[in-house]
Parts: structure tokens; sequence; C-alpha cells
């Protein structure tokens, strides 16, 4: 059964059909008999070609083709994946692998593959994020066996190896200057084609180590036009679609879509290193400014929570730690000029600059906006070509362990430190919480760097998204990962 097709207003729907006409390929059976293949409305279009040292990994995992050695419990242990256990021994930790795991070319799981493709994200430039202020080595010990190794001991390596990032492709992944992942899994579904920016096609690989998948294979539609994703779920065009935007949440089914708070930040990100925002109190009257509480109830229609700090509901040990944070006063604005940069691909986000310019307007700021796609921005916002930047962020999206976002985005060497921060004191809050041992001391250095980021007023942190997703009614078993590494898994089928 399909959803049956809702009108839209006019204009909306004729916008809507030009942007999904030939959306998907006419799908049924695969041939097999066995069901029908999954539907994916994707939010974001690959930035790197699908290359797993990039953000693009989280597609692979969302798509259940690309795996690691541990993946994450909903608490943020780690728990066995392509690895099945691991020990701690100074600054080594051993892992024992699964047996029995081909890749999707059918070649075998062995050390030699796992130390591969550690050692490339290791020498990449630049880094997967996880790796920020980490430096490994990783050898094969015996066919089975890996040892790896960090220049300080790391209380968090294993969730670090769960991030998507750090993903276990074969040999043939690695052949040229990129890393193509093509054909070059372990998971349930095989990646067989990739059509640029536009969409991606997966089979189900029968020989998948956890059992086989219910689905025979997912394909997948890149809409960033949030408007079109959810016209897909309405008009029975898209089966399961990532980020239904806040506006389009109340022209669905209710039935159809679920509410996940995220892990993920709503952020004004104000540049220290040049321009107005050097000025702690130009900073501090920014932070003054800005209405939270009226851009949840007006942009998010109240799908959203009022943030307290960095990190949001969907870490609730962090509120009880908390403690008054000393700020600077603020300084009259006096008519500077500032512009403030944010993108497209996230619908919300210019409605948020827009407010944010009338708020910052009204304390005495000039304010520009420029709103452009990510891909065409995001190399301009590191490196500081904007006085502020409006950006949704996830918290723990590597690690399951906060540290690391906060080392990526706020630390002096952090790769994406859109803020252009160099604060000593912040440094040293980062470093302490990144060596704290896992469990209650290492939540309250956390919070302590924390609160070291805010008193700089590099960032602010406005509200704590809640993700939309839509599916189907006959869709059976689609995640809702907060963590957004989950999507379509081996039990996820059409009725």
């Amino acid at each position: 059964m399909r959803v049956p097709a809702r009108l839209l207003p006019l204009p909306a729907a004729l916008a809507a059909s030009a942007l999904l006409t030939g959306c998907f390929s006419a799908t049924g059976a695969d041939g097999s008999g066995e069901g029908e293949r999954l539907r994916v409305a994707m939010m974001q279009p690959p930035r790197s070609g699908l290359s797993p040292l990039s953000d693009d990994a989280f597609k692979l995992s969302r798509w259940s083709t690309a795996e690691t050695l541990v993946k994450l419990d909903a608490d943020g242990d780690a728990e066995p994946a392509l690895a099945t256990r691991w020990k701690q021994s100074g600054r080594d930790w051993t892992f024992t692998l699964r047996d029995g795991v081909t890749f999707h070319d059918g070649t075998e799981l062995d050390a030699r593959a796992v130390v591969r493709s550690l050692t490339r994200a290791a020498g990449a430039s630049p880094k997967p994020r996880i790796l920020d202020g980490v430096e490994l080595t990783a050898k094969a010990r015996g066919t089975g066996t890996v040892v790896v190794t960090t220049a300080d001991e790391d209380p968090l390596l294993p969730q670090r190896l769960s991030s998507p990032q750090l993903s276990i492709l074969a040999a043939r992944a690695y052949r040229g200057k990129t890393v193509d992942p093509v054909g070059a899994g372990t998971g349930p579904f095989e990646l067989t084609e990739v059509d640029g920016t536009s969409s991606a096609t997966l089979d189900r690989y029968d020989d998948y180590w956890g059992g086989r998948a219910k689905a025979p294979g997912i394909d997948v539609k890149f809409v960033p036009d949030g408007t079109a994703r959810a016209a897909a779920l309405r008009s029975g065009e898209a089966d399961i679609v990532e980020a239904v935007p806040v506006s389009q949440a109340a022209l669905l089914d209710e039935d159809l879509i679920t509410e996940v708070p995220m892990p993920r930040t709503n952020t004004l990100y104000l540049n220290t290193g040049k321009g107005p925002f050097k000025d702690p109190g130009l900073r501090a009257a920014a932070r003054e400014a800005i209405d939270a509480e009226s851009i949840v109830k007006g942009v998010y229609e109240g799908r959203a929570d009022v943030a307290e700090g960095l990190l949001g509901p969907a870490l609730p040990w962090a509120a009880g730690l908390r403690t008054e944070v000393k700020r600077a006063a603020p300084e009259k604005p006096d008519g500077r000029t500032v512009t403030i940069g944010t993108f497209t691909d996230r619908a919300e986000l210019p409605e948020v600059a827009a407010a944010l310019q009338q708020q910052l307007q009204k304390a005495g700021f000039r304010v520009k906006l420029e709103v452009r796609e990510y891909a065409n921005i995001e190399s301009d916002a590191l490196a500081g070509a904007f006085d502020a930047f409006v950006l949704s962020r996830a918290t723990v999206l590597d690690s399951g362990d906060p540290a690391a976002y906060l080392y990526s985005d706020f630390a002096s060497d952090g790769s994406f430190n859109i803020s252009q921060l160099a604060d000593p004191a912040v440094d040293r809050a980062l470093a302490k919480a990144g060596e704290t041992p896992t469990g209650d001391a290492r939540r309250k250095a956390v919070v302590e760097a924390e609160a070291a980021v805010l008193a700089t007023d590099a960032a602010v942190p406005m509200l704590h998204e809640r993700v939309i997703q839509g599916d189907a009614a006959d869709v059976v078993g689609a995640a809702h990962d907060p963590r957004e590494r989950e999507l379509v898994t081996l039990d996820t089928h059409l009725k």
C-alpha cells in the first residue's frame, strides 16, 4: 500500500512536481519475488563523492553499507561490530576481528584490511574530525587481530572507532587518491551505483555476516529542497524521507512523521579572529540581543528546545552539572556592520538568520546576510570569511561523546573552528576533558569545557533541534536515530 496523495496549494504543488519529476525510478519487485525496494529521499547530496573520510560517511552508515570495528549502544557505550572484543594496555588497544566477514567484492575482512583503512584515515588531510588531536597507528597481529596505538593513552578510543568516518573498506576503495566506497563495504546492502549528487543505488548483499536484509535494495535520491522531500512522502513517491522541515510537518499526516530530540544545536558562531566580533564586548552585545524563544516559536513552530548551553536535552546529564558562566559585559554596537552567513540545505536556517538580522539590528548592529548551499559556503565559513555563521551542529555525532565536537569546533587547532577561537583557557579545558576516563568524571570535565567556551561568547547556542522523519504507512522497521547513524537497517522493509 502507498500513501495517498494530498492536495497542496497550487504553487507549492507545481514546484514540488517539477523537483520530483523522475525522482525515483519505478519500483516493485527486484526480480527475486521478495518485496519492494525502499525509496529514500535524503537531504544533503554527497560533498566528497561519498568518501568515508568526509561527512558523507554518515550516508554510508545510514544506508547500512559501510561498517566500523565497534558501534554505540543507546547510552553511547561501545559494543561489538566488525570487532568482537577489545582490551587496553597503556597506549595500545587490541581488537579481535569477527570471523566470516566478507567485503562486497568477495574479499575477506582481515587485519591487513583494517590497518589499511585506519592508516588512510589517520593520514588524511584534513583528518576525520573524530581524530582531531589524536595520533594513532594500526598494526596487524596475525590475520584476526589489530593493535591500535595512540600517542597518548586514550580512554575513548573504542568510541572513536565507531565513527562512520573510520569505516573499514576493501582494498579496491583505495586505488586512487580518493576513497571510493562502491562495492567495497561489509554491510547488508552493497552500494552499486552513484550518480553524482543526484542519486545512489544499493542492492541487498546476500552474504552479509549478520543475516539477510528484508528489503531487496535501496534507491536513494538527494533532494535538498525540503518542500520537495515532504511532497515525495505525501505523494507516495518516497518511502522514507530524511529531515522533513518544520514548515512542512503540519501538511503531513501525523501518523507518517516521527519527532526525535536530537543532539544537535542551532548555534550562532561569532568570528573572534577578525572583524567586529573580535571585541568581546560586541560578542556579548550580540548574545544579549538574541531572543531564542521567539525563534523556537516563530521558525520551529515549537518543535525545538531553547538552549541552555551547547549540549542539549539529548544529553540530560549536562544540565545537572552546569554552573553559572562569567561572561564579558556588552558594549554598544553603534551601528557596526556585520555579515551573517548560513546555508539553504536546512530549510529553517535562512529563516533563523533573518530573525537574527532583525534582533541584532534592533540592538544597534547593521546586518547583512549571505545565504548559499552548504557545499558552496563551507570553505568560506571555515576560513573566517563571515563575522558570524548560523550552523546546525551535531554535538555527539561521531563518538557518542561531546568532547570530540567541542575540540573540533573550539580548540585552537580544531578542524571545524568557524569562530577562529584561540583561547588558552578553552584549550586547557578541552584537553582535560579529552584525557579524563569515561564516566562521571569525564562528564564533569566536558561540562567545564562547555563553560570555558561559553565564557568567550565565541558561540551563542540558541536552540536544540528535533529531527522530523517521514515514513510511509507501509514502512516497517525504519530507524529513528538521534545520532543520525542509522536509517535503513537489516530489518527495514515494506509491508
